[in-house]
């Protein structure tokens, strides 16, 4: 039996075992250094962190036992995230399998796609990558040009996607493709699980304006993807692509973000001089609000009802706390944490981007939730 409120006696007590184990997990080197770490020891730490979750029983509490979760419920996932929030836990390469893929998968697959994948999801033996965006289909997903024609035995998919996170590490991929020139939009498209690890590929970091590359353009020729990875049935992955875009502007993804929010408004608070203080005290009222937004969001998810309403404004939320910390960081010019600084505000300028933009997203609180006349 999993709760359904945040006020229920054994809240508490998994709240006090998370807050337990994420403490004595957390590196040294992450939790008194993390500004001072360079990306390869943050990447070490990234994929020691995918390990640790997995050994200790965290990185799919909401996930069905059967496939090697918990069985718990949002209230428990969102405590675990609300004390890493708390300790300033990293994020893993993992995140993409475990907040998108595998949820998509339970929901969506074939009982051999869940047993095939979702272990490997599980420990991360295999990272995924997401392959949504193209150059002339970004927030019109419904757009996408990459094709996906029917060969004996599966498909072959010719065509190119762009901002595609952790690519570069991938060995699976969630691809959305155009699999009919005749079906109207919407009901032309199909959803594979394609293998990264094949021929026809190719990989192209691109290189962002704060020195990274966790984006990267893929370009895929002739590519194969057997039957047996199709998911959803063909032509019919505009209804998967939904689900894996509820969960990417869900209430765990929010929860994620509040985990970096948290970093930088405490940095703000406790180690960089302000010349006005009362601006970090917006910032952390501004990130009550969005935790207060994400309680009730899952409360609402846990007790079967919709949450929509509640979980429309969060990736608004999050992306524009975020940009705001780091913007108020460079107005710091904190000696100690200058680099940091530029780094996260640099880094921060894509969040209005991705999982759709912004402006798409008020679109559709105007249009779904506030119900505004044309």
């Amino acid at each position: 039996m999993t709760m359904t409120r945040f006020d229920d006696p054994a809240a508490d007590r998994f709240r006090a075992d998370v807050s337990a184990w994420v403490a004595e997990a957390i590196p040294a080197e992450w939790r008194d250094g993390r500004q001072a770490l360079g990306p390869d020891d943050v990447q070490r730490i990234q994929r020691s962190w995918d390990e640790a979750l997995f050994e200790g029983g965290f990185a799919g509490l909401s996930w069905p036992e059967e496939y090697g979760g918990r069985g718990f419920g949002p209230i428990e996932e969102l405590i675990y995230y609300e004390e890493s929030s708390k300790a300033n836990a990293p994020d893993g390469f993992g995140r993409i399998g475990r907040v998108l893929a595998g949820p998509t998968i339970i929901a969506a697959g074939t009982e051999q796609q869940k047993k095939k994948y979702l272990p490997r999801i599980l420990d991360a033996s295999e990272i995924w990558c997401q392959g949504f965006s193209e150059p002339g289909a970004g927030s019109d997903l419904a757009a996408v040009t990459t094709r996906a024609v029917k060969v004996d035995g599966g498909y072959r998919i010719t065509g190119q996607k762009i901002w595609t996170s952790f690519a570069q590490y991938s060995t699976r991929c969630l691809m959305l493709a155009k699999s009919s020139t005749e079906l109207p939009r919407h009901h032309n498209l199909s959803f594979f699980l394609l293998d990264m690890e094949q021929d026809g590929i190719d990989v192209r970091p691109i290189r962002q304006i704060n020195g990274e590359q966790e984006f990267n353009e893929v370009f895929f020729t002739d590519v194969f993807v057997p039957d047996e990875d199709l998911i959803g049935g063909e032509h019919e992955g505009w209804a998967v692509a939904m689900t894996v875009l509820s969960n990417e502007r869900g209430t765990t993804e929010a929860a994620t973000r509040l985990v970096e929010a948290t970093t930088e408004i405490d940095l703000l608070s406790s180690c960089c001089s302000l010349d006005k203080p009362h601006d970090a005290v917006r910032l952390q009222d501004r990130k009550e609000l969005l935790r207060w937004h994400i309680l009730r969001a899952t409360e609402e998810k846990a007790a079967g009802e919709d949450w929509f309403t509640a979980g429309s404004v969060l990736k608004v939320q999050w992306s524009e706390l975020i940009q705001d910390a780091t913007r108020l960081g460079i107005d710091t010019r904190c000696p100690i944490h200058r680099d940091y600084w530029r780094h996260s505000y640099l880094a921060s300028k894509a969040m209005s981007i991705y999982s759709g933009t912004n402006e798409i997203q008020r679109n559709i609180i105007t249009d779904r939730v506030l119900k505004v006349a044309r």
